[in-house]
């Protein structure tokens, strides 16, 4: 299936360090769903990206590491108006992230509805999307109407809410328009924070419960060192995490979404669960989630589909 995302693709300045005291940086590709691109073609789907990037010296790396990683750069935009969005990743002693963003103004948010390569669109199998795009007009719109025309379409949609809070003027803001495209959702993957944001609901069987009823097919709950939950409407289940040394977490979550929907081969089977696939899938996924994050960086720390299969076999 090709898959075609669309949103951020941004710096992150993520902390590999200290000196004296002084944290040190280095400037990685990311943007959940630029990650997600390249974390799928790593597993050898067809992929490609549409957005926005500045026509500077780090938009123009981000527009190569995406070639590099074999995914469709030809719905990018470089902007000579905006400059390339910054968005700054500090750990802690576990390492576990916190943000800070230099966005205003910049450029991914700046793309606008007539931007959008229609065709590649329209040859989407899977069309994916977060909703760092939907803070901000105009890049609201172009996302809502590219959600919309790929349904449309036929395409699979497939939506990570990945919530910022630095990024919303307040929650009761964020939760409506994360929210606002539910209805065209097919597969969601959420943190246990993000669904019960979403929800209202702690548990994970009532909260995933909610989305269905919201009209979702497939809900993931990607649960960190506890591993993952998924549930349909036809079955439900949990998948344990091994024990792993952590560098970066940063990432993890979109090598896990990638890594799935690189399994994917009929949302109806998925749904439900023949002979197992959508099982099989989410233990895929939690052991490329389970690499990357003992590496440091988004991109950078993502393994391959044959990286993933070695490690399936050892733990057998």
């Amino acid at each position: 299936m090709k898959i075609v995302t669309m949103g951020e693709l941004l710096i992150d300045l993520t902390q590999t360090g200290e000196c004296g005291g002084i944290p040190q940086y280095a400037a990685n590709p990311g943007g959940a769903p630029a990650n997600v691109a390249v974390a799928a073609s790593l597993m050898g789907s067809e992929t490609a990206f549409i957005g926005k990037v500045g026509n500077d010296s780090f938009g123009n790396m981000l527009v190569k590491t995406l070639k590099d990683k074999n995914v469709d750069i030809s719905g990018i935009v470089k902007s000579d108006e905006f400059k390339t969005t910054l968005a700054v990743v500090s750990l802690d002693s576990r390492g576990e992230r916190s943000f800070s963003f230099y966005r205003k103004n910049c450029a991914d948010v700046n793309l606008t509805p007539d931007e959008i390569d229609i065709g590649l669109i329209n040859s989407a199998d899977i069309l994916h999307f977060g909703s760092v795009s939907l803070t901000d007009e105009p890049s609201f719109s172009a996302t809502q109407s590219v959600v919309k025309s790929a349904k449309a379409g036929g395409a699979i949609i497939t939506y990570d809410p990945n919530y910022r809070p630095l990024l919303w003027n307040g929650e009761t803001e964020a939760v409506a328009k994360m929210r606002c495209l539910l209805k065209f959702v097919d597969i969601i993957k959420v943190s246990e924070e993000e669904l019960t944001l979403l929800t209202g609901e702690d548990d994970l069987s009532k909260g995933a419960e909610a989305l269905l009823n919201e009209g979702v097919k497939i809900v993931l709950v990607t649960r960190g060192e506890k591993g993952a939950f998924y549930k349909t409407r036809s079955c439900y289940g949990e998948v344990g995490a091994n024990e792993v040394s952590v560098a970066d977490t940063n990432g993890a979550g979109d090598t896990f979404f990638g890594a799935f929907l690189s399994c994917l081969d009929s949302l109806e089977n998925f749904e439900k669960n023949l002979n197992g696939c959508l099982l099989n899938a989410v233990k895929f996924a939690c052991v490329a989630a389970e690499i990357s994050v003992t590496r440091s960086g988004a991109i950078p720390a993502m393994p391959t589909k044959k990286e993933v299969e070695k490690a399936i076999k050892i733990s057998l």
